[in-house]
């Protein structure tokens, strides 16, 4: 060979064996961190480890909402020899689409693809007794959300997504209390996706969440649900709500959300409407217009700042005109001498007007928020709502007309709830508290802290409105709302809807409720019923008997003694129903609505109305002053009471 051919053949050698050398040098050295992470990656699987979501217990420790794990069944689709054959067999089992089996168990690219998910032991059985016609297809465990009392509190206690995620009521909102925290495991797998023996094994255990022991009581909720679907359905009604609470404390006992729904296979058949959970806790995400349940505002505030007393005597005619708006009772009747007990009683409109403007716009809308409305209760639900209140500068001609009887303002049925509790208190405001503690993978238990209570009228004043709320029950609207053994105090209500989006007021819709406690010497419960247009429309008659209903279920339940002289004879009992027959509580069917036309949340909202048909007297008439001497001619706008009467020039 030639000596040049010979050289540049070496030179070759060399070249291409500093070559190799350098990429050599270049895969051990510059590039072996990311070579040996790419080899990591082929055989290290990661695998996230679920947290075991925390439980959500009654007051009592029984179970309202657990975790259990149970089978899910999934495939790796490199594994899969032939996806239409074992989509076949596949399909029976699972109850699964057969062309979406055979797409997932198709795909190529990826490792993994769920089959279906949390499926029961007898399928995951089935499943697992034909695993030698199903490669690539394995089972694992998932934790599942599971209701032990159904749907009971549902509204309340909110869903859970198939991931685990909360996705409304409690479940939400305590999402990261009750999520815990995910763990992880490391291993290393063949390329068929086999564990190598003596391989890396690394696990991250997850944290378990936190419980939840609410405030609510299972057995009772068991009750108001029954009794309010029960009368929901007697009355046709659309919906109702109900809630219990303890009046020391504010615990909410029992919260109800119950709609009607005509589910489509039922209407095909012509069968009445279902009465079903809510989608949502409605007690404090909508708001209504209450009527004459917020009546205990306007004379509760008026006795406080002195300008009434419980046994005066006012002259109460049939009409008042306030601004460019007369206003009527929901019974007519000539001008009378009641006093301010016989006002409540009787759910005199007029009568809790005069006293309203007594009381005037500045001092009532203390009181309004005062009583908390107008801001959130503090239970913490992201849909709360803080109820609509108008700032007293913005008041129209009619506003302390239609106010002071519960037109024209919008509360949730937890804010009314609380509002009377506070009465039942002895003047003291306590918040309403849904969660009880929360309670720690090591058993530690952490209580839930609310705001201190706050006095927001005397003792003295809360006990005179104890007297009248009784009488209400003895002789008033409020008759069916008695309990043999007991003394109750509350109040009746029965409220026209506003319509959606615009003024005015839907024709012949109506929401009726009762509010009150018991037993009204020493409180231990207070308690509010709504029903969303029932039939007949009436608080008394319809809302009234379930508040009953629950008190007697509730005292029996937490052993509250009766009170000695209270008790009422059966018969008695027999001729109040029948007295009570007809009796109305109604606003002026005319009264304007001024609040901003909103769209509400859901259906139960509401507002204050007379009954159809109801006549408006001429407003000329001989009355009595408030001291009973006879005066004639045409009353003044605040009726013979309004000695310092409201002028607002602010129009709408």
């Amino acid at each position: 060979m030639a000596p040049a051919r010979l050289h540049l053949l070496l030179l070759l050698c060399v070249l291409a064996a500093v070559g190799i050398v350098g990429r050599l040098v270049v895969l051990q050295v510059q590039q072996a961190p990311e070579l040996a992470e790419r080899a990591r990656r082929q055989l290290v699987r990661t695998d996230l480890l679920p947290a075991q979501r925390g439980s959500i217990f009654d007051r009592t420790g029984r179970d309202l909402a657990i975790s259990v794990q149970v089978p899910t069944i999934a495939v790796d689709p490199r594994l899969v020899t032939d996806p239409a054959r074992q989509a076949q067999v596949l399909a029976p089992l699972l109850d699964v689409d057969q062309d979406l089996l055979e797409e997932r168990l198709s795909r190529k690219g990826s490792k993994f693809a769920y089959l279906a998910r949390k499926v029961d032991e007898q399928t995951a059985r089935r499943v697992a007794e034909r695993s030698a016609e199903l490669p690539g297809v394995f089972s694992f465990l998932e934790p599942k959300r599971f209701l032990p009392a159904d749907s009971l509190a549902l509204p309340v206690l909110g869903k859970v997504s198939h991931e685990g995620e909360g996705l409304s009521g409690l479940e939400y909102q305590f999402r990261d209390v009750l999520g815990g925290s995910p763990g992880k495991l490391v291993t290393e797998r063949d390329q068929q996706g086999r564990e190598i023996p003596g391989g890396r094994i690394e696990l991250d255990p997850s944290a378990r969440g936190d419980d939840l022991v609410l405030t609510i009581d299972r057995s009772l909720q068991h009750e108001t649900e029954r009794r309010l679907a029960a009368q929901i359905t007697a009355t046709s009604a659309k919906g109702g709500i109900a809630l219990v609470m303890d009046t020391a404390s504010g615990d909410l006992l029992a919260v109800a959300n119950l709609v009607t729904e005509v589910l489509p296979a039922t209407a095909r058949r012509g069968e009445v409407p279902q009465v079903l959970p809510a989608d949502k806790n409605e007690a404090v995400t909508n708001v209504y217009e209450p009527g004459s349940v917020a009546k205990l505002i306007t004379v509760a505030g008026a006795i406080e700042d002195g300008k009434v007393r419980a046994d005066e005597t006012l002259s109460v005619p049939n009409v008042i005109q306030v601004g460019d708006h007369t206003y009527t009772e929901h019974d007519p009747h000539p001008t009378k001498a009641w006093s301010v007990t016989d006002i409540v009683a009787n759910s005199s409109n007029v009568g809790t007007i005069m006293i309203g403007q007594e009381l005037g716009k500045e001092r009532f809308d203390s009181y309004l928020r005062s009583f908390g409305f107008g801001t959130r209760t503090g239970l913490g639900d992201p849909g709360e709502s803080p109820g609509i209140l108008l700032d007293p500068g913005r008041y129209n001609s009619t506003s302390m007309g239609s106010f002071p009887i519960g037109q024209g303002i919008a509360v949730t049925a937890v804010q009314m709830l609380a509002a009377y509790n506070a009465v039942a208190n002895g003047g003291a405001y306590v918040a309403p508290r849904l969660v009880k503690a929360t309670v720690g993978p090591d058993g530690t238990q952490r209580p839930s802290a609310g705001p201190e209570p706050r006095q927001v009228i005397s003792p003295q004043t809360a006990a005179e409105m104890t007297k009248m709320l009784t009488e209400v029950v003895r002789v008033g609207t409020g008759i069916l709302a008695g309990v043999d053994g007991y003394t109750v105090a509350g109040k009746t209500g029965t409220a026209r809807k506003p319509l959606v989006g615009e003024r005015g007021y839907e024709e012949g819709a109506y929401v009726s409720s009762f509010a009150g406690f018991v037993p009204a010497e020493k409180p231990q419960l207070t308690a509010m019923v709504i029903l969303d247009q029932p039939t007949p429309i009436f608080g008394g008659l319809v809302a009234a008997p379930v508040f009953a209903d629950l008190s007697r279920y509730a005292l029996r339940e937490l052993r509250i003694p009766p009170q000695v002289g209270a008790q009422r004879p059966t018969t008695a009992r027999a001729a109040d129903a029948e007295s009570a027959k007809g009796v109305g509580d109604l606003g002026d069917a005319r009264a304007p609505s001024t609040l901003t036309p909103q769209r509400p949340s859901a259906p139960t909202s509401t507002s204050a109305a007379a009954a159809p048909g109801s006549s408006t007297p001429t407003s000329t008439s001989t009355t009595t002053d408030r001291r009973g001497a006879a005066t004639s001619g045409r009353t003044s706008s605040a009726g013979t009471v309004a000695r310092r009467p409201v002028t607002d020039s602010t129009r709408r």
